[in-house]
């Protein structure tokens, strides 16, 4: 399937004009899934994390601050219905999104009862779901703020351009000046980089500086 990052940071949830990211945990039993979704909610602006297993999530939710919450209902160990009852017991807060391959009725009661935001089916569609994703968080007041999104789309248009010229990041940095890991972080939109390394950078892949801040 997909790529996925990892698990910490410690903050408390409120508007992200603050943090200009919202904090999201991806619970699924199956790797692949967990990565895929994982991914699919860093590369679109959001701060995510993913756990395996289900039984660790009641954990990191009271550790780690998030905003939403990912869940798969079919599990092992701990099943989606059984957590989404003992998050409930502790945080009616919560925005939840269901996910699951076997849609019931049962479930979507359950979901229902407990306050999901929303229920979406497998094969997930990364266009629904994040558009579900953004609903859930808009209703709590968090959005993508306009820093965060021009963050991205810099990397993006980094990312293409490098790609096209098929290098690695590591012949990227040696031809720029600027180090692989702020490379990499700026093309995830996970920092704010300065005039001088996008200049470095756009010089580096032959296009004009002022192609990283137009609209798409």
């Amino acid at each position: 399937m997909e790529k996925s990052p990892s698990i910490k940071k410690t903050v408390t949830p409120t508007n992200l004009a603050a943090f200009g990211r919202a904090r999201i945990l991806v619970v699924d039993d199956d790797p692949d899934m967990c990565e895929f979704l994982v991914t699919l909610m860093t590369r679109n602006g959001f701060d995510a994390e993913g756990l395996t297993d289900s039984t660790k999530a009641i954990g990191a939710l009271q550790d780690g601050a998030f905003h939403l919450l990912i869940l798969d209902m079919l599990m092992e160990g701990m099943s989606g219905t059984e957590l989404l009852e003992q998050i409930r017991k502790m945080d009616r807060d919560l925005s939840v999104i269901v996910v699951t391959g076997y849609p019931s009725i049962e479930n979507v009661i359950t979901s229902l009862k407990h306050q999901a935001a929303d229920y979406v089916r497998k094969p997930v569609e990364p266009e629904a779901l994040l558009e579900s994703v953004k609903r859930a968080l808009a209703r709590k007041g968090l959005a993508i703020n306009q820093d965060t999104e021009l963050q991205l789309e810099i990397g993006q248009v980094l990312r293409d351009a490098r790609k096209s010229k098929m290098l690695t990041l590591k012949q990227l940095a040696r031809r720029s000046g600027v180090s692989v890991s702020q490379i990499s972080q700026i093309e995830r939109g996970v920092v704010s980089a300065s005039i001088a390394s996008l200049s470095r950078l756009s010089g580096a892949l032959e296009i004009e500086l002022a192609e990283l801040f137009i609209r798409r």
